[in-house]
């Protein structure tokens, strides 16, 4: 297996929302054994970059500089937040990605929910910033996201992409309008998981992830294929 492109292939791994890249731990260490260098990145405003302000411009940034990093292109690997900015970044910039793989991210973020979410959430980080708190970065992630339609990020990616979601997850509500905007997206839907997948049922993700990567190591894994994965 020396020198394969299933050994050889990179990751990049990015958070979701009031976490670190330290949610991420099981998965470095399994794809590690496996012979795949791994990156995890904190976001703006998470980690140790608490002190910043986050915005989409700012995610991508990171993103990129991770990719920039790796000697071949990565799976680049997202939840939550981390997936809605995951396929932001590759519906620009695919030309540097082997392929896509987000969970907790297979609904729109918008409308009157999303208005009501952001009220709320303006008011808690007022009661919790003396104290240290970090609530404000929900409502600087529900102001970046304002607007921004995954469903258009996701029509413009042709490298592989997987959606990944555990089967409790309310965010993966639109999880069919999202496999019928973009024909020849691969599902798994992970039993009694919910929306932090990655960690509640990790053996399960990591299998998902070496699935992918068997998958980008055959020469014909830019062509599109049909829905594959668990049934809803």
């Amino acid at each position: 297996m020396i020198g394969s492109p299933l050994i050889d292939r990179p990751l990049v791994f990015v958070h979701g929302t009031r976490t670190s890249a330290d949610i991420w731990s099981a998965q470095l260490v399994a794809m590690g054994l496996s012979g795949h260098d791994c990156v995890a990145v904190d976001l703006p405003g998470h980690g140790t970059r608490d002190r910043e302000r986050f915005t989409l411009a700012g995610a991508l940034e990171t993103i990129d500089r991770a990719v920039d990093r790796c000697a071949s292109p990565p799976l680049l690997v997202g939840l939550s937040l981390g997936g809605y900015s995951a396929l932001a970044y590759a519906a620009d910039h695919q030309d540097k990605l082997a392929g896509v793989l987000v969970s907790g991210c297979s609904t729109e973020i918008r409308g009157k929910p999303l208005a009501a979410y952001r009220r709320v959430s303006h008011h808690v980080a007022r009661l919790l910033r003396p104290h240290g708190g970090t609530w404000h970065v929900v409502t600087d992630m529900l102001t970046a996201l304002s607007g921004h339609s995954v469903l258009g990020d996701l029509r413009r990616i042709l490298v592989p992409v997987w959606l990944v979601n555990g089967r409790l997850d309310p965010l993966r509500v639109e999880e069919r309008r999202f496999l019928a905007a973009r024909p020849g997206t691969f599902l798994t839907v992970i039993p009694r998981a919910g929306h932090d997948v990655n960690s509640m049922a990790p053996i399960a993700f990591n299998r998902a992830l070496l699935d992918a990567l068997h998958h980008l190591r055959s020469p014909r894994h830019g062509s599109v294929r049909s829905t594959a994965g668990s049934p809803t």
